[in-house]
């Protein structure tokens, strides 16, 4: 009895102590606990200030790491690392792009346009200031282009226009000449209406042709009801509806050779008249002197003036049909006399000797025009095979 007495106390005290010990340790624990949470919100709170004051960042110079590492928005300053890095400094935000143009020491970024844009902006420009290509012409355009500016010239440019039907008649040498390019003209748009518009003999004559023929027809020197200027303007009109109408591909021109062996034996006809006239002493009212010699030099001047322009326009036009039995040559050689015959510019047209100081340009104009009807003939046998 007396020794259970005593030993109970002593259980109780060591219960206590348990007790008291566990209690001790919890408290130590929960001591600690909160001395590692109080340590990381100060790491936490100390980072979000790092974060609030900027602190600068140093980064590697590679530039692929450079932009994972800026992002557009972003406000940063970037110093120089160890490596000599440039340095960055941008107060606005910026592409990506911006980044790899900036210079050293540069405070703030300029972007100067990109260089696709400008070449984009002086290609279309240049497109605006490029010319227009040429109209691409049909064949016969050269060739009456041709046949009409001699005697547009003559009626419309030349100083006091068509000269020999005037009732005062002072400038006998510009009246031959002009009549020199009207015989020219008017055998060449009767072979233009007949033969060279024309499919073959059962074809129909294009009318505006045969309006420009009969205006032709009209004597040189008349004087009205109806004037020849008048129509020959007429004529001319004429001439340009159908090279309207040719472009439009509404009249017809062909290059064949059966069209053009008679025009060339046109003109060799006339350049035949031409070298009796030249070469002759005397006309049906004596023999020629100075005072009548003038007369027959421009009347030649103006067939080889109207002829030259209406071979460079046979030149372009039937360069094929030439070519294939190689004429471009022989009409060249033309084309050089008729220059010749028209350069002949004397300040006085004398009938001298053959013999004698004085010139005789009647035979002078006369070998140029011997030269044309021979490479004409030429011609015509070339085209002919034979």
């Amino acid at each position: 009895m007396h020794q259970n007495i005593f030993n109970k106390p002593k259980k109780v005290y060591m219960s206590l102590f348990g007790l008291v010990t566990a209690a001790t340790l919890i408290g130590v624990l929960l001591l600690n606990s909160q001395d590692c949470f109080s340590q990381q919100s100060e790491i936490s709170s100390q980072e979000n200030e790092q974060t609030q004051k900027k602190v600068p960042t140093r980064i590697p110079s590679n530039d692929s790491m450079l932009n994972q590492y800026l992002s557009p928005g972003l406000e940063d300053s970037l110093p120089e690392t160890s490596n000599s890095t440039e340095s960055y400094t941008r107060k606005d935000p910026v592409p990506d792009e911006a980044i790899h143009g900036t210079k050293s020491n540069q405070k703030e970024t300029e972007f100067p346009p990109r260089e696709p844009e400008k070449r984009a902006i002086s290609e279309t420009e240049s497109e605006k200031k490029e010319p227009e290509p040429p109209k691409k012409r049909v064949k016969g355009y050269a060739f009456i282009k041709a046949v009409i500016s001699p005697m547009d010239y003559e009626l419309n440019e030349r100083f006091w226009g068509w000269r020999p039907n005037d009732i005062l008649n002072f400038t006998d040498n510009v009246n031959n000449l002009q009549r020199g390019v009207l015989e020219v003209t008017r055998r060449t748009v009767v072979l233009l209406a007949h033969r060279i518009s024309r499919t073959g003999s059962n074809d129909t004559i294009d009318e505006n042709l045969e309006n420009a023929m009969n205006w032709l027809m009209i004597k040189a020197d008349q004087y009205w009801f109806p004037s020849p200027e008048s129509k020959y303007n007429q004529a001319i009109d004429e001439l340009n509806t159908y090279l309207d109408r040719l472009e439009r591909g509404r009249a017809t021109f062909f290059i064949r050779t059966d069209n053009l062996i008679p025009l060339l034996e046109t003109y060799e006809d006339l350049l035949g008249g031409c070298d009796q006239s030249l070469t002759s002493k005397e006309d049906d009212d004596g023999p020629i002197t100075s005072s009548r010699a003038d007369n027959y030099f421009y009347y030649a001047q103006g067939v080889s003036k109207a002829l030259g322009t209406i071979f460079r326009g046979i030149r372009k036009d039937f360069y094929v049909t030439l070519e294939s039995v190689h004429g471009v040559e022989i009409l060249d050689q033309a084309i050089e006399a008729c220059d010749i015959a028209t350069n002949i510019n004397p300040w006085l047209v004398t009938e001298g000797s053959l013999s004698s100081i004085f010139a005789n340009h009647r035979a002078n104009i006369g070998q140029p025009i011997n030269r044309i009807r021979f490479y004409m003939n030429v011609l015509i046998r070339t085209l002919k095979g034979y």
